[in-house]
This record gives structure tokens, sequence and C-alpha cells, in this order.
């Protein structure tokens, strides 16, 4: 049977509703904390961190009462990103990871991400064992408690004295604008960047609990693509709510998206030849959702693109799957394999950055090879699922615009891991047949399952 609360992305919905309602966010913490203590013992401590919702506090308290109640410890890092709870739970003796955070969706939603001692998000199979066990105590009398939770401010300064140590250069003399969504990298980014050097001018820096990812961050990016161009920066950087991806401006205004940083990094790993294991074929893993201009650039070079399923943990898979150093997704989910187990976006922006740093090039210069296809991406709030390849009008508007594209183009139609949306992609030669063709599909999707 599969997993009916863990998605893509751990438990997710509005907070205060089912799931992330107070009795099963209690009944969370008491299987992850009986699950922790049947497998490592009384003395087994589980992190928590959370982003700026509204809501945080209350969801971490109560996952944290449910934790203790089972037998286990809790550490509470306070305001800090997902790759950092990660980073920390892999490094320290913390049996998993707790993040409270919905990443780039509005503040109403909230979600409890989970990651093992590995740094790893949890297999199918132990998610699907705490299911059980979660629908085990809701079928009984739930007492919900509260923890109380004092915040340990060394965990995130020691999080970033590690990105610190990533980084093999100076930014001093670099102009650098940040965007950080007003969620988790509010604190965390500026302070990072400063401490190498940076001119940091940033943005989105006074959260409120309601106003994380409000026109601003990852997902709304204009207004730093204006502010990196008034203020003559050398590049701009927009996090998303819980700062595990990432997207940058180059200084003319252009957009960088995962795409363009996968190619930027793919041709410095190439140079040093650090792309591939010895004889091994140099391969980048990305989604389905990627550009066929990103497909196309490394190919020139000599690099197979393979394309996982969407959502960074399918790519990791691949990735590790295939010893492929870095993989991503185009929202700016980019994972390095050699210093993180999670897309992080802070990490990502380094990267970059070491490269613009190592080359003298500008981060246009860098990416002025790739080719972007016209892309568009319709969303359809549905009122229900079902295989797409066994709706006949949506499967008769692909193939339509299959013919039209005749090989220069792409399809995919995919519903959300996390919402209650069905996505349709559509890229092709030029934008007014890539947008004609994604509204088709759209309306047969609307038609087939009825829009919410």
């Amino acid at each position: 049977m599969g997993r009916q609360l863990f998605g893509t992305d751990g438990i997710r919905g509005v907070a205060g509703d089912y799931p992330l309602d107070r009795r099963t966010v209690y009944a969370v913490g008491v299987a992850l904390g009986h699950w922790a203590v049947g497998i490592h013992g009384a003395d087994s401590t589980i992190l928590i961190g959370m982003d700026t919702r509204e809501s945080g506090p209350w969801i971490a308290a109560t996952v944290a009462a449910g934790i203790e109640q089972a037998g286990a410890k809790v550490r509470f890092a306070g305001l800090i990103s997902t790759p950092g709870v990660a980073y920390l739970t892999r490094t320290r003796d913390f049996v998993a990871g707790v993040m409270i955070s919905a990443s780039h969706n509005p503040y109403r939603d909230n979600g409890i991400k989970v990651f093992d001692h590995s740094g790893y998000k949890l297999p199918d199979t132990v998610e699907h064992a705490l299911e059980q066990e979660i629908f085990a105590i809701l079928a009984g009398a739930v007492e919900v408690r509260q923890a109380t939770l004092t915040v340990d401010r060394g965990l995130d300064l020691e999080y970033i004295d590690f990105l610190v140590s990533s980084f093999p250069h100076r930014l001093d003399g670099f102009r650098l604008v940040l965007d950080c969504a007003n969620g988790a990298a509010c604190e965390l980014a500026p302070e990072l960047f400063r401490r190498l050097g940076a001119e940091v001018i940033a943005t989105g820096c006074s959260p409120d609990g309601r106003n994380i990812n409000l026109h601003c961050g990852a997902l709304h990016v204009e207004a730093l693509q204006q502010k990196v161009v008034e203020l003559g920066a050398h590049a701009g950087v927009a996090f998303d709510g819980d700062a595990d991806r990432a997207m940058c401006v180059a200084p003319s205004g252009r957009l960088v998206d995962g795409d363009g940083m996968l190619l930027v990094v793919a041709d410095s790993l190439l140079r040093s030849g650090t792309l591939a294991a010895p004889s091994a074929e140099p391969v980048v893993v990305a989604t389905a959702m990627s550009n066929l201009g990103l497909e196309l650039a490394l190919k020139d070079r000599g690099v197979r693109l393979v394309r996982a399923a969407v959502g960074d943990k399918y790519v990791l898979e691949e990735m590790i799957r295939l010893g492929a150093p870095i993989g991503g997704e185009q929202s700016g989910h980019v994972i390095f394999h050699r210093y993180a187990t999670t897309g992080d976006g802070m990490l990502t922006a380094l990267r970059v950055l070491a490269v613009v740093r190592e080359t003298g090039a500008t981060l246009d210069e860098l990416v002025s090879g790739l080719k972007i296809y016209p892309q568009t991406l319709v969303n359809v709030r549905v009122s229900q699922k079902r295989p797409i390849e066994e709706m006949a009008t949506v499967q008769a508007e692909i193939e339509a615009a299959m013919r039209e594209f005749n090989g220069a183009g792409r399809v995919l139609v995919r519903f959300s891991g996390t919402e209650p949306l069905a996505r349709v992609m559509v890229e092709g030669p030029d934008i007014a047949s890539v947008q004609q063709r994604a509204q088709k599909i759209a309306r047969a999707v609307e038609t087939e399952l009825g829009a919410a």
C-alpha cells in the first residue's frame, strides 16, 4: 500500500488542518520518538528546526512533545534552513532531524520533513511504517501536549562555519544582492556572504510570520533582477522559504535558474576532470522539467543528461546510482553530493560564485552558450487525480502537440506531490505555439478531472 501522509517532501498541508492538525502532529512526534528509541535506544536525540511561518513554533513544540513522550530527547535549532538541519543531523549525534517548513508554499501551509542520521530523507519503507503507527495512535485517545523549546544558537552558526569552509576563495570587492524570501535564509545568508568579504545588499529579511515567499524569493525574482541592474551588482541570489533552493541573477539581469547553474558548475568540473569517475561517462542528473537547451548544451560538451522523476529526492537517488557529482532541478534545487545530501540554496550560490571567481568571467558570460527553448508551465487545480495515460482527451492533445513540434519540443503532464495540482509543461520552438498547446492540454485536464 502506498504512503498516505508522506509525499515527495514529507508531510505537508494547511497548518491546523489534517494532516497538520494538533492531534496528528503530536502523533507524528510520538511515532518518530518510538522509531528512534527502538533503533538507537533511550539516549536518542532528534534535532528540530523551522522556517519563519507563524505556525512553526506550535508545530515544533507539538512534535517535540510527542518525541519526548516516546522517550527520546530533542534539540531545537530554531530558525534554520532545511539543508542546515540535514547537515547537522549527519555530522552530529542526532538520530534524526525534523524541519518544520512548507518550502516555497504560502505561509498558511506548513510541513514536516524528516532526515535520518545519514542526512538523507527517510526511505519510503520507514515512512510507511511511521504512518501505520501514526494511524494506530490516532485511532485511540490522544492527549496533545506542547514542549517548551529553547533555541541552541550554536547549531546554526556551526552550519555557517561549514559553508564558509567549503568556499576556496574570498568575495572581497564583490557586490551581491540577496532576496531571502522572508524565510529561513534571513539571518544565515547575509552572515555567510559578509563573512566571505562580499558587499551584501539583503532584501526579504523582515519576516512577520505571514510574508514568507510573498512576492519575493526564488519564485518571484523580478524585483531582484531589477535591483541587480540598478546597483551594478556582480550577481543576485534569491532563496525560497526554507533555503533549499536558489535562483541566481547575472549582472545584465538575466535569470540563471537551476539549469543554468548546473551548466556553469558542470563546465568547471569538466575543466578540472572531476565531473566523472575514472573511465566513467560524464553525466549530470536533472528532471523532466529541465529545458531542452541544457540537454543540448551538455551534449555538445560530451556530457549525458539523465532525467529523473521530478523531486530532489529522486534526483539524489539517480545521482547515487550513477555516481554523478551534481544534479538538480530547474526550480533551483541543486545537489552537490561531495558536500551535501540534499539541495542547499546557499551552497549552490557558493558553488556558482566559485566558478565566477576561478574563471574571472561574469555570470552572463558563463551561461552565454545556453539556449533556452520557450517553455511554459500551467498549474491546474484539480478535485481528483487519475493516471494521465487513462485520460483520452488529454492524451489526444499531447499527441497533437508532439506532431506539431516534430521532434523539437516536449510535453510533460504530471501531478504535484504536495498540492492538488496537475502541472502541464510544454516546451517548443516558439512561445506562441507553446502557450497555445499548454492551454489546450490544461483545458483537457480540467474536463477530465474537474477544476477544484
